[in-house]
């Protein structure tokens, strides 16, 4: 499949004439004369340099990488349809669709990009977090700088001590037991050459107590309406986690809410505060 340099520039110029700031979670600004978003907007989306971005609009510049192609089909909130047709305008076979997909639909972004004073959170179906809001990250940390089997929260439950932290410690036996159920359910769904099959091939080989949970065969364990967690700065958090599920692309948009005057409500806004700085 051969990269189509004018097709490319021509697509991205268009698409990202198209787009206003408000579109795309960005502050619109004064004395704006530009259409859409800027090429220096843009970029920042796609966590790439402007002089990079530039470049293939303009017809020059190396090959984009299938790394840089889907961070620009992301950052500028492109359908999968979309998405499909830039990687090949790229010369670059597109991704697969469905549960193994990190493509986030633009539909989940204009949500979540509304919801940056809130602790909220993108996944996919093995617990990999796609995207973080400041107050999100100022509650659980980092979670998107995770790579390979540990993107999994699942995975980090079991082999990483410090994934086990935020909860109390009365708590874990039902995380350990939830995380069991919930990789058996998306590894039976999947086949047994997916991605959760894999993951779930390495727990049993290295992990003593997720042997002995798979071996019950648990399933349909949901996460409690209730969470509660410890967090180093601002103490017990009780969290009301309210779902919106993307059935296309098996992702789900959690949202971390607290009861109105409640001492958890007080904390959430420390830590929006704490997220912002």
């Amino acid at each position: 499949m051969a990269l189509d340099r004018a097709g490319l520039a021509d697509f991205l110029r268009r698409r990202r004439e198209s787009l206003q700031p408000e579109d795309v979670g960005l502050p619109r600004g004064q004395r704006r004369r530009t259409s859409g978003l800027r090429r220096e907007e843009v970029a920042v989306l796609c966590h790439m340099s402007t002089d990079y971005y530039a470049r293939i609009e303009r017809e020059r510049g190396p090959h984009p990488s299938e790394q840089m192609i889907a961070a620009i089909a992301q950052g500028l909130h492109l359908s999968l349809d979309e998405r499909d047709h830039l990687f090949r305008l790229a010369g670059h076979q597109p991704p697969p669709r469905g549960g193994e997909s990190d493509h986030v639909s633009p539909g989940v972004l204009r949500i979540f990009d509304r919801l940056q004073d809130t602790p909220a959170e993108i996944v996919t179906e093995l617990g990999e977090t796609l995207r973080q809001t400041p107050p999100g990250m100022a509650l659980f940390g980092d979670l998107t700088r995770h790579t390979g089997p540990s993107r999994s929260i699942g995975y980090r439950w079991f082999t990483d001590p410090g994934a086990r932290r935020l909860h109390l410690p009365e708590d874990h036996d039902f995380y350990s037991r939830m995380y069991v159920s919930g990789l058996r359910a998306v590894a039976t769904r999947r086949g047994p050459r997916s991605r959760a099959a894999r993951l779930a091939e390495t727990l049993l080989a290295d992990h003593d107590e997720f042997r002995a949970l798979w071996e019950r065969h648990e399933v349909g364990i949901a996460p409690r309406e209730l969470k509660r967690y410890v967090h180093p700065e601002v103490g017990l958090l009780e969290l009301n986690c309210q779902v919106l599920n993307d059935p296309v692309q098996s992702h789900s948009l959690l949202v971390y809410t607290a009861e109105a005057g409640s001492p958890s409500h007080d904390k959430l806004q420390l830590l929006a505060v704490i997220g912002a700085s």
